[in-house]
C-alpha cells in the first residue's frame, strides 16, 4: 500500500483548521497543521509536504510572506502551494500568482470535499510530489 500523501494545512481559525484536517485525514492524507506563518515555514521545511494549503490572513507572518519565503528557499521552492482565503480581490489573486501559488481558492466558494478534489487534481498534474 502506498504511503499517504503529506499535506500541510495552515489556518489560524481553529474550527476551519480542524474541519480541513479532519476532511483530509478521512481522505487518507497524512496531515500536518500550522496556526501561524512562522510555524508554517518551520513545518514545511521539516516535513516537506506534497502540497501546502495556506491561509493568507495569519498571525506573525501573512500567507503572502510565507509563500514568498517558501519560494525563495531551495528546500521548499518546488512544493505546490494553494492559497485558501476569504480574500477575493483581483489584486490579492494576482499577488498570489506572482508569488508562485499553484491555485487560489476562496473559502466561501468551496466545500471541504471540493478543496480535496482541487488538491488531488493538482497532485495528478505534478506526480513528483506524490
Amino acid at each position: 500500500m502506498p504511503s499517504a500523501i503529506k499535506i500541510l494545512v495552515v489556518e489560524d481559525d481553529r474550527f476551519l483548521l480542524s474541519m480541513y484536517a479532519d476532511k483530509f485525514k478521512a481522505e487518507r492524507f497524512d496531515v500536518s497543521v500550522a496556526a501561524d506563518g512562522i510555524q508554517a515555514l518551520q513545518t514545511a521545511k521539516e516535513e516537506r509536504p506534497a502540497v501546502i494549503l495556506l491561509d493568507v490572513l495569519l498571525p506573525k507572518m501573512s500567507g503572502f510572506e510565507v509563500l514568498a519565503a517558501l519560494k525563495k528557499d531551495p528546500d521548499t521552492k518546488d512544493i505546490p502551494v494553494i492559497l485558501l482565503t476569504n480574500l477575493s480581490q483581483r489584486d490579492d489573486i494576482n499577488k498570489g500568482a506572482e508569488l508562485g501559488a499553484a491555485d487560489f481558492l476562496i473559502k466561501a466558494h468551496f466545500m471541504p470535499n471540493e478543496v480535496v478534489s482541487k488538491v488531488r487534481a493538482l497532485l495528478a498534474k505534478d506526480p513528483v510530489h506524490t
